[in-house]
């Protein structure tokens, strides 16, 4: 009787299975339950992705979330809304209802700003939002295959890594870029020599920026050479790149500060204009970067500089703020910490001065918190810094 009993659903029998599961009147095979597992995983991901679309509604939402996380920087997040919404509309509706069969482009996104002008944050809080695997890469690691470095394709196992090796959150996820101004070409010209950290990086680049079958080593190339690689879509990977790109505030103003041929007139800048408003795909290609490189980011947007009130609102107003994160580090200790309002703005004063953006603010933070955290035995339950306590702290700076 047993030589009988075979699968329900494939209908092969137990002699040629691994796992035969009995049922009350029926039977299924290991083979069967591994496909209705990826049946149901995958259409409960379809659900869910649409189901945070519903909630989304339109890109206000998504700036409205950015709001909670990031202070100012309002036109930045108001292209990076646009951009994320069209993005997650092509992943869950690319293939609905698409009766000419059309093709929406990828449209990954360039970052320009200075040091601490919150690139990092902007791609993690898209991450969060969209619930999607999430990896950060540095360019100036990166080199042209074959030579000391990281290969481009590190960057998607980075991805898959945080995905849990699975390929299809890895191929709905989003990945920062960082640094990416580091691998500009020494020159305007065309390299005649190898420019393996550079120029040759962003030809590698560009395969996985367009949206092509990428096959990647789970474990990293060079360390393991015999793996098995794994093949990865990069379609729907939303690419994020950001860098300072230093200098090139120069190169926008020598371009708007020219002499126009034929006439005695320059175009001059207005005062108090943020200069990197002006900024062009021509300036990126002055810097540095290859055409077919800038014509991969098609959205391109900078983060301005960050003012004395939009420090103070980052230091206290995020719901992930830095203040309320070291409020509840001394509440786990049963203390209650306060700073006053004149301490904040000293806080906030050298950090101004210090010219590191919000960085600057967890630097002078851990200065004058450090003793405290340290004879945390002996600190008392309502531990108040003042302005004096401040100025004590930071006199070396």
């Amino acid at each position: 009787m047993e030589d009988l009993l075979k699968c329900t659903f494939c209908g092969k029998k137990k002699e040629d299975l691994i796992i035969l599961i009995s049922g009350i009147d029926a039977h299924i095979c290991n083979f069967c339950v591994e496909k209705s597992y990826s049946i149901i995983h995958n259409n409960m991901r379809s659900i869910k992705d649409k189901s945070t679309l519903k909630k989304m509604k339109n890109p206000k939402k998504i700036k409205y979330f950015l709001d909670q996380n990031i202070m100012g920087q309002e036109r930045a997040k108001k292209i990076i809304s646009v951009s994320v919404y069209d993005h997650y509309k092509k992943i869950n509706f690319i293939n609905e209802s698409n009766k000419d069969d059309l093709i929406l482009e990828k449209s990954n996104i360039l970052l320009i700003g200075d040091t601490g002008t919150g690139k990092t944050l902007f791609a993690k809080s898209i991450a969060t939002l969209l619930n999607v695997p999430f990896a950060i890469a540095d360019a100036t690691a990166l080199t042209e295959a074959g030579y000391v470095g990281e290969d481009v394709e590190s960057i998607l196992t980075r991805l898959l890594q945080s995905a849990n090796y699975d390929v299809n959150s890895t191929e709905n996820g989003v990945v920062f870029i960082d640094e990416i101004d580091k691998i500009a070409r020494k020159n305007d010209n065309p390299s005649i020599t190898r420019d393996v950290s550079g120029e040759g990086v962003q030809q590698a680049l560009l395969k996985i920026l367009e949206g092509t079958i990428v096959f990647v080593p789970p474990q990293g190339g060079r360390k393991h050479p015999e793996q098995k690689m794994i093949p990865i879509n990069t379609d729907n990977i939303l690419f994020i790149a950001g860098g300072t790109f230093n200098g090139i505030k120069t190169i926008i103003r020598n371009r708007i500060n020219q002499n126009t041929i034929g006439f005695l007139k320059k175009e001059k800048i207005k005062k108090n204009e943020n200069i990197i408003d002006n900024i062009s795909p021509l300036d990126l290609i002055k810097f540095g970067l290859i055409p077919e490189l800038i014509g991969r980011f098609s959205i391109i947007t900078h983060l301005n500089p960050l003012d004395k009130n939009i420090l103070k609102k980052i230091l206290i107003n995020p719901k992930n703020s830095l203040l309320k994160q070291y409020k509840q580090l001394f509440y786990l200790d049963k203390i209650k910490l306060d700073i006053t309002n004149e301490a904040i703005d000293i806080i906030v004063e050298k950090t101004f001065k210090l010219g590191l953006g919000a960085r600057g603010l967890r630097v002078f933070l851990e200065k004058i918190l450090l003793d405290y955290r340290f004879n945390i035995e002996d600190t008392q339950n309502n531990l108040n810094i003042t302005k004096d306590i401040v100025i004590n702290k930071l006199s070396s700076f």
